[in-house]
């Protein structure tokens, strides 16, 4: 075109001849804007882009991905300690076998008969070998023979697995948007219905635990993998299986189910117990009765408010949707707060206090204070009222007006909270290892 001199790099300076090399004549053609469309060109024209980049970049988004997490605690689906994770381990240990035999196999194949009958070795068509009946059927009965194996394998391993021996420790599992909720059917608290705990589940070790399992809204996930394996949370039906571990400690159990907006704040504690301490928990929780407050203290403010609510601010009573054992309070639509004293989570796991000071401790503290006022603004789609005059949606989906409660009256609310333990003995965080724990400790 005329007018339009060729790029700086592709013209020889004045004065001296220079060789224009193939790849120099690529980049020109580059930089005039010819599409390199072959594979001849990608390789020799454009340069390569360094592989540390994107692994650096993976790094860094795992780093990142890791320094929002609330709660440092690992998940481990190899845990030798439950009797499932044993069985489905050795099931998988022919599996990997066998595949590692068949990949070793096809690539000599492979390699082998590249190297035989490579095109310069050979001037005459390569023979056919259709209708060799020998060959066609090794062919097909050697996949037939591998599969038949491993389903025999699985069949074993389902028949073992999914029957739940009589003698089995009951526990039936709620899951809801987004919480958990569990409750001992065979035990009946002193002060009326099933003893049941709120995103805790206690189990007891070297036994099996029958798991039912359902949701009350949409298909959740159960899934803690160091004692067992998962299970979908369906709505209207009702699941049994299997866990175990032998080994007492605090297991993280999360959602593996996408259910909405919190589905990663959808988490819990298993804590297993060896079976006395067991015994003696599930005991205390069958006699605990929530205690009476002292009048004009903040936990008898605190009472009130949970009760009744502050009609005159549209603060809504706690108690239309908690439960707590030995108390008016019975509601269905929340988790139970009966121990909430002794628990070490909040919010379905997004916040622990693990420290001995549990939820008096400054930074658990503040996290139920904010969690109290506000809970959706902390975690997405909770159906909570608010308690600082915001809006949220209800259970029907609809946005509301919340009422209004002043600080202190938050602090009472928790007061009384903090008030709902089991006895000392009957702590069943006391000493129990969190398996899995990060090196940080304390408050997640």
């Amino acid at each position: 075109m005329l007018g339009v001199s060729p790029p700086r790099a592709c013209r020889p300076a004045a004065g001296c001849v220079r060789r224009i090399t193939r790849r120099d004549a690529l980049d020109c053609k580059q930089r005039k804007g010819v599409k390199l469309n072959t594979t001849k060109h990608r390789h020799s024209g454009t340069r390569r882009r360094p592989i540390t980049r994107p692994i650096a970049a993976a790094a860094l988004g795992a780093t990142l991905l890791t320094g929002c997490q609330q709660a440092n605690q690992s998940l481990f689906i190899g845990d030798m300690s439950s009797a499932y994770n044993r069985e489905i381990w050795w099931m998988s240990v022919w599996a990997i076998v066998l595949s590692i035999i068949i990949f070793v196999g096809v690539s000599y194949a492979l390699f082998y008969t590249v190297q035989k009958f490579r095109e310069d070795r050979h001037d005459a068509p390569p023979a056919q070998f259709h209708g060799n009946n020998r060959l066609e059927v090794i062919l097909v009965a050697v996949p037939v023979i591998i599969v038949f194996g491993l389903s025999i394998l699985t069949v074993r391993s389902m028949a073992i697995l999914n029957p739940t021996p009589e003698q089995a420790t009951k526990i039936d599992v709620l899951g809801k948007q987004f919480w958990w909720n569990f409750a001992y059917p065979e035990t009946t608290s002193d002060a009326g219905g099933v003893v049941t705990n709120g995103n805790e589940m206690i189990m007891p070790t070297k036994q099996p635990v029958a798991l039912t399992i359902t949701s009350g809204d949409v298909i959740h996930g159960f899934w803690a993998p160091n004692i067992g394996g998962q299970r979908a949370a369906m709505p209207a039906v009702q699941k049994t299986w299997q866990v175990d571990t032998e080994r007492p400690g605090a297991y993280q159990g999360n959602c593996s189910q996408l259910c909405g907006a919190s589905h990663a704040n959808m988490r819990y504690k298993v804590v297993a117990l060896d079976q006395e301490r067991y015994d003696a928990t599930l005991a205390a929780m069958k006699a605990y009765r929530a205690p009476e407050p002292a009048p004009g203290s903040a936990e008898a403010r605190g009472y009130a408010l949970f009760m009744q609510g502050k009609s005159s601010t549209g603060a809504v009573s706690c108690a239309a949707c908690h439960r707590v054992q030995g108390t008016p309070a019975g509601g269905v639509a929340g988790p139970d707060l009966s121990f909430f004293g002794t628990r070490r989570t909040l919010g379905a796991g997004m916040w622990e206090a693990m420290t001995d000071k549990k939820w008096e401790d400054p930074k658990a503290a503040k996290q139920l204070s904010d969690w109290l006022k506000n809970s959706p603004r902390v975690k997405p789609g909770s159906l909570m009222p608010t308690y600082d005059g915001s809006e949220y949606r209800n259970t029907k989906g609809e946005l509301v007006k919340g009422g209004t409660l002043t600080d202190a009256e938050i602090d009472d609310i928790a007061a009384y909270l903090r008030s709902l333990q089991l006895p000392e003995e009957a702590d069943y965080w006391r000493g129990s290892p969190v398996i899995g724990a990060g090196a940080t400790g304390g408050n997640q």
